[in-house]
């Protein structure tokens, strides 16, 4: 066989194309390129000019013509200027057969120019106006991001400073004025933190002590090692309190105190591909992450399982990936609110499902990934409770999230059962790992003591119901000043348009993705910061409707240019 290839086209040829209205396409199908003119004899053959796009999906690149200095995009020729326009702009165009093939040189009648500029118009005025509405944002925007991926937003350093370096008082006062600027900066940015489901209304005064002793629950919680320095006491009770509110016996639970909500997943998720080796995992396509990672991770068949638009897993799409599958068995993630739109999956439905379609108790494991929702669902009377009283595999749930705490913590529990399939005695600790950590915060399982001793399951009930209230508030403000939004049943996360304003989105640090961003009402967020959010979201709004028009009164600027050119050139011609 051989391979077609192109030949090398000198720098004469390439200006003469140029000259002479012809471009350059990839053939995505003889892997060669071709060149092909934008001017033919008559109108019955076709004009790649006027294709939507061509091979090689040049149409999936943004369009350079916005980046351009004003002008630019009108060339000196009139030849070079129509290829410019119907190439960039994509606006299908007769302008061809106006072009004379054997002189390339244009000859406009009044009538038909006027009406080619019209048309060129309406096609960059439209171009203009699609990219400013959607604030230049092309490409997809990876979840729970407050910007794109970016290099232009990498984190500074704070160098660390030598002692020997300064002198102590001077270095002792710098480290201070280091501190005091940050501790303001902390200030400042929780003033404005609302995109993020983190309580921030905490005061853990009384425990400051307790930081200058290095606490670790290292190993299993339920067995001590002989590191005597932890705080396995206040773990067992806040594991205890979660086995009352999830409805499990303590001889039947086991679980540990998480260093965040990830580790919660990676853990559940472990558990049950220890107990089905052979099952697959089945999620939605709007669960978080981790669930993700962890069947890449531990190298799972995974189904991922489209949502309806309110964020729910699709249950129609999921019974007929469990009956085409059945053969293995299940390993399914419940999402006890999605990570954008706070949707929950309906536990028991899932249920039925798996019964309909022919799942044993013994052929498929449920964990329920309840991050932020697990612990407010439980105080909802409408809600379909999360318990072990059904034949699910394991819960978790994030401690710095609803509870509030001061470091990333959680929760993850499992029935007893299950985690004997994969613990194993470590004689070095003298204690058992069972665990997806080694050392573990020992303050944290303090912490979310301290939080639910003093608050209780009333105080928890309270909260739960101040933040979906407010979460209905904040709804129903934001339909009055026109901005489209939507709030799940179950939830206290609002989904509302994407501000186009970026430095909006950076001030309340907001969690967008694609075309909505998201507010997440937690128990710290009042009415009067809700208000103040609404009244700059509709100041950022008429910030950037205003630019937008005055995107669209330079593009008109642009072409009436264009227009004094062309007819100035018509002129020159005709003397």
């Amino acid at each position: 066989s051989t391979t077609h290839t192109a030949p090398r086209r000198s720098k004469r040829r390439k200006k003469n194309e140029a000259r002479n209205g012809t471009h350059r396409n990839v053939d995505a199908n003889q892997k060669h390129t071709c060149v092909r003119s934008c001017v033919f004899e008559d109108d019955r053959r076709p004009r790649p000019s006027a294709q939507k796009h061509v091979e090689g999906k040049p149409h999936e690149r943004r369009s350079s013509v916005l980046r351009k200095q004003p002008g630019d995009w009108c060339r000196t020729t009139m030849n070079s200027r129509v290829v410019s326009m119907t190439a960039e702009l994509q606006v299908p165009t007769p302008i061809a057969k106006l072009m004379k093939e054997e002189q390339r040189e244009t000859v406009w009648e009044n009538e038909k120019m006027e009406a080619e500029l019209v048309q060129v118009a309406q096609g960059k005025l439209k171009e203009v106006q699609k990219r400013v509405m959607k604030g230049f944002q092309d490409e997809p925007v990876a979840p729970y991001q407050a910007l794109p991926v970016s290099l232009k937003h990498l984190a500074s350093a704070e160098p660390i400073v030598e002692p020997s370096e300064r002198a102590p008082e001077e270095h002792n006062a710098e480290i201070a004025r280091v501190i005091e600027e940050y501790t303001d900066l902390l200030r400042e940015r929780t003033k404005h933190h609302l995109g993020y489901p983190y309580n921030l209304d905490f005061d853990y005064g009384p425990l400051e002590g307790l930081q200058r002793f290095s606490i670790n629950n290292l190993g299993d919680p339920f067995i001590e090692s002989n590191y005597g320095v932890h705080s396995r006491q206040f773990e067992l009770g806040t594991l205890l309190w979660f086995a009352k509110l999830w409805e499990i016996s303590p001889e039947d639970y086991w679980g540990y105190i998480t260093n965040c909500g990830t580790e919660g997943n990676l853990h559940g998720i472990y558990v049950g591909r220890e107990v089905l080796p052979d099952g697959i995992l089945y999620t939605s396509s709007e669960t978080h992450y981790s669930v993700f990672k962890a069947a890449r991770m531990y190298r799972m068949d995974f189904e991922r399982i489209e949502t309806m638009e309110t964020g729910e897993i699709n249950y129609d799409t999921l019974q007929e990936r469990l009956v085409r599958n059945k053969g293995r068995p299940a390993i399914l993630n419940v999402n006890i609110g999605t990570t954008v739109k706070g949707a929950v999956d309906d536990l028991d439905k899932v249920l039925e499902i798996l019964d309909s379609a022919g799942y044993r108790e013994e052929e498929f494991y449920i964990h329920c990934d309840g991050a932020l929702f697990g612990l407010m669902i439980p105080f909802v009377k409408q809600a379909p409770m999360v318990t072990f009283k059904k034949p699910i595999g394991s819960v978790s749930v994030s401690g710095h999230k609803f509870i509030g705490c001061p470091m990333p913590c959680g929760v993850v529990m499992t029935r007893m059962k299950h985690i004997k399939v994969l613990s194993s005695d470590i004689e070095y600790l003298n204690s058992r790992d069972a665990t997806i950590m080694g050392s573990r915060n020992g303050h944290a399982a303090i912490y979310m003591w301290y939080t639910l001793t003093k608050k209780g399951y009333g105080g928890m009930r309270k909260d739960v119901e101040k933040c979906l209230r407010n979460a209905l508030v904040l709804k129903n403000m934001l339909e009055k000043a026109g901005v489209k939004c939507m709030l799940n049943e179950l939830s206290s996360t609002v989904v509302f348009e994407r501000p186009t304003e970026e430095t909006f989105i950076r001030k309340w640090q907001l969690a967008c993705q694609g075309d909505i961003a998201h507010v997440v009402v937690m128990p710290n967020v009042d009415i009067n910061k809700l208000q103040i959010f609404v009244a700059e979201l509709i100041a950022s709004r008429a910030r950037e409707a205003v630019q937008a028009a005055k995107q669209v009164a330079l593009a008109a600027k642009e072409i009436e240019d264009c227009d004094y050119e062309f007819t100035a050139s018509s002129s020159d011609s005709e003397m």
